[in-house]
């Protein structure tokens, strides 16, 4: 795996590392309440056969979208959730490339903070960590700066899995960022905890919150 030294990463080096698209739908899981993308092209292919109803597509998954999900799971045989997963998306004939991100996310937490770190035996800064874990679960090469991410990714009402999610800490633009794994948290490298698991919607986070964008 790539990896660049703090020293480069600083340097600006790092701008030749292009992000490589942003997730298809399959990828990751889709639920009730979030706004997406990939939520409008699940609404087509359900439009298509004959379980969503309502008269035009949109990013949100709401209960219109919720029970098409739970209609076609039941006459599939599925669980029947109105989660549109891994089994859910095989059975609509989509190939699910759902990435192994948030378990591979995992296996660092606990790993210490080190400014300009990235690798797990020097340390995470935060921007390394995502540089990480991209390259490791996914192959994808990230631009080393939290604004150079910010910038280069695809913007997303709310998040979903494996999305990043970023934080104006100073005041002056995005300066941290996370992987959003679900129900309502991020994993990300903490300059005071290392990497660690926080609550999006806790009283520090929310108020820093800037937005998730897709990769």
């Amino acid at each position: 795996m790539k990896r660049l030294t703090a020293g480069l990463a600083l340097a600006g080096v790092l701008a030749f590392n292009p992000v490589i698209g942003h997730a298809e739908l399959g990828d990751q899981t889709l639920e009730p309440g979030m706004y997406h993308e990939d939520v409008k092209e699940l609404q087509g292919i359900l439009d298509k056969k004959g379980y969503f109803g309502y008269s035009e597509t949109t990013t949100y998954y709401g209960e219109y979208t919720t029970d098409a999900v739970k209609k076609f799971q039941a006459d599939n045989d599925l669980k029947v959730n109105g989660i549109a997963g891994e089994e859910t998306f095989e059975a609509l004939g989509i190939e699910s490339n759902e990435s192994n991100i948030v378990e591979v996310a995992k296996k660092y937490e606990g790993t210490p903070y080190q400014w300009g770190g990235e690798t797990p035996e020097e340390g995470f800064d935060c921007s390394g960590y995502l540089n990480y874990i991209f390259d490791e679960a996914e192959n994808k090469d990230l631009p080393r700066t939290v604004k150079d991410i910010y910038a280069e990714g695809t913007k997303v009402e709310s998040p979903a899995v494996g999305d990043i999610v970023f934080f104006d800490i100073e005041g002056n633009g995005p300066s941290h960022a996370g992987l959003y794994i679900g129900n309502g948290e991020f994993i990300h490298a903490s300059s005071t905890e290392g990497v660690t698991t926080s609550e999006l919607g806790s009283s520090y986070w929310k108020d820093k919150y800037i937005g998730a964008k897709s990769y």
